[in-house]
């Protein structure tokens, strides 16, 4: 990867900055379908069941579910310190928008596909809403 490479712009929903390892879900989120206690995923069958976003860059490409158990499972993973440090979406809605805004968790899209071409799972970046990029470290 070159230098140009890895510096990539986007576009700014809820203002920021975090840095921290990437975990990447190809299928939309339900944060009430996240344990509150330890950011385990629990809905059966999603890509990302068992494992935990807590602490984590999260890179998906929307949310589901109704607009209370969206911001509600936001929420409460944020009241146990168990939210996303940052969160990478492809298809915001307003709810989980309003939500990122109000729990204060960067949130950005309008990324390149040459960004989600070079993303794995465990790499690192630093995402920096306030100024419209993110970063592989």
């Amino acid at each position: 990867m070159t230098d140009q490479q890895k510096s990539f712009p986007c576009h700014r929903i809820s203002e920021g900055v975090a840095e921290g390892e990437v975990i990447v879900s190809k299928d939309d989120i339900m944060f009430y379908l996240i344990k509150p206690e330890t950011g385990e995923v629990i809905e059966k069958g999603h890509d990302l069941e068992g494992k935990s976003i807590a602490g984590k860059i999260l890179v998906f490409p929307g949310g589901k579910g109704s607009s209370v158990v969206q911001a509600d499972g936001l929420y409460q993973l944020a009241m146990k310190q168990n939210a996303p440090k940052a969160m990478i979406i492809q298809n915001p809605d307003t709810v989980l928008v309003s939500s990122a805004i109000i729990m204060e968790v960067p949130m950005v899209d309008q990324l390149d596909e040459s960004f989600y071409a070079a993303l794995k799972d465990g790499c690192r970046v630093r995402v920096d809403a306030n100024s419209e990029k993110v970063e592989f470290i």
